[in-house]
């Protein structure tokens, strides 16, 4: 009779949890980016829209707020989910981040993601503090820009470069593709980020530090 309490009764705290506890235990980096995202969007929601708008104005990475030393917005504008409905980003961020998460561990996936984030609006914002200083017509200084997407297609690309074969050659194809139509017909900012995130992640996947993997962890 104890032998068969004995089976039954788990030897790892961790193993008596529910699976979804489990998974978030583990990617503990995406969790707390999600609720982040979910709380941000949240307290967006329940507010009126010139206070979204004002909020947006003041987190927006554009090349006012980098003259006038406002880099922490390079920061910010990555709490905000824009351009798609905020449950449809947040969870494009759960699969996305998450699933780097689990392959490569919570400092490889974020580095990866902060990178595309930062590279892609850096680049960007030097696109058009040029454009704006030669006075070209069409640059905005004080261009709206925030969201997730330049470093969520930074590591979506990163993870189909170093997938299979087939992923890498035509995931990556089709999703190069994608962006480049969505540039060629809004020739939007964003659009320009997208594909300079793009070319960032399928860097960073060339990376000695990304291709010799963490080892796994237990779950």
């Amino acid at each position: 009779m104890s032998d068969r309490l004995a089976t039954r009764t788990p030897t790892d705290p961790a193993a008596s949890r529910h699976p979804v506890l489990r998974a978030a235990a583990r990617l503990r980096l995406t969790t707390a980016y999600v609720l982040l995202l979910t709380v941000t969007a949240s307290w967006l929601a329940s507010q009126g829209h010139a206070e979204r708008a004002r909020f947006v104005r003041h987190n927006s990475s554009n090349v006012h707020h980098m003259e006038v030393g406002k880099w922490w917005t390079m920061f910010t504008s990555g709490l905000v989910v824009d351009g798609v409905p905020a449950w449809a980003g947040i969870a494009a961020v759960a699969v996305v981040l998450g699933l780097a998460e689990w392959r490569w561990g919570p400092a490889r996936a974020g580095a990866v993601f902060v990178f595309g984030h930062l590279g892609a609006t850096l680049l960007t914002e030097g696109a058009m503090w040029v454009m704006v200083t030669a006075r070209i017509p069409g640059a905005l200084s004080h261009a709206r820009d925030v969201g997730i997407s330049y470093g969520l297609v930074a590591t979506g690309a990163c993870l189909l470069a170093l997938g299979p074969h087939p992923l890498r050659r035509y995931g990556l194809s089709a999703l190069a593709l994608a962006l480049a139509t969505a540039w060629a017909l809004d020739q939007q900012l964003a659009d320009a980020g997208h594909l300079a995130a793009l070319g960032l992640g399928a860097l960073a996947s060339r990376t000695a530090w990304l291709r010799t993997r963490a080892p796994a962890r237990a779950s």
